[in-house]
């Protein structure tokens, strides 16, 4: 409900909960609690407003290199949202990528989307271009599609092609089906592999196609469509 209204992302959101500072009619909540729009929230003791009816946005950013996935940041970095200009509604990014990765990057205003975005039980498909150094054995590229363990957990079997070959640079396009942090780059460095460029250019049936870094736009109905069908077909 608090990611709904459009104050702060869903993870974020989270956070607040626990730490306690949210509460619905007097009493201290934690993430799954049910509400409804009649209930009273307040976030470090005041109201949170919720709009009766929202008008939901769906939008898709090429990340440049340089920016952070978040809606402000306590070092004054560059964020993503500084490039989301002319948006009325207040969204906020689904999911990450890290400062020095680009592509593809949804935002919304509506928080049972992005959760089904988000959520690992989904599974939804997420396709990475990925330049590595300096070159890839086959060993190596039967540890990654297999899977390969980091943070102590062993990644999901991954979708690994080799696009271009060349001498001390190769091109990779790698398909994972879940969220975990930096984990395109923890699964290279795992195997010995240099990152020297990362770009996500596509979210299960959603593409990156011709969208200039920096640009954004709003999502198709044909595409928001096939991207709902799709968080069903991959449950």
């Amino acid at each position: 409900m608090i990611a709904d209204s459009g104050y702060c992302s869903r993870r974020k959101a989270e956070e607040l909960m626990e730490k306690g500072r949210v509460r619905l009619n007097g009493h201290p909540v934690k993430p799954g609690d049910k509400c409804g729009y009649k209930d009273l929230i307040t976030i470090d003791g005041e109201r949170l407003s919720m709009p009766r009816k929202r008008n939901f946005v769906y939008i898709m950013l090429n990340k440049p290199r340089g920016y952070v996935t978040t809606v402000s940041d306590e070092l004054d970095r560059r964020c993503v949202m500084d490039l989301l200009t002319d948006v009325e509604e207040r969204v906020y990014p689904i999911g990450r990528l890290d400062r020095n990765s680009e592509g593809l990057l949804l935002f919304t205003n509506d928080g049972n989307f992005a959760n089904d975005i988000m959520h690992p039980s989904r599974h939804v498909s997420k396709t990475y271009r990925v330049t590595v150094r300096p070159d890839i054995t086959d060993e190596q590229l039967v540890q990654l599609s297999g899977g390969v363990e980091i943070d102590g957990r062993k990644t999901l079997p991954a979708n690994v092609v080799v696009k271009e070959k060349e001498e001390g640079r190769v091109v990779l396009l790698i398909t994972i089906k879940e969220g975990r942090n930096r984990q395109i780059r923890k699964m290279c460095e795992a195997v010995g592999l240099e990152v020297a460029r990362l770009r996500r250019i596509s979210i299960g049936p959603l593409k990156l196609g011709m969208l200039k870094p920096g640009s954004w736009r709003k999502l198709t109905a044909d595409e928001l469509r096939a991207l709902r069908n799709a968080i069903g077909k991959e449950n």
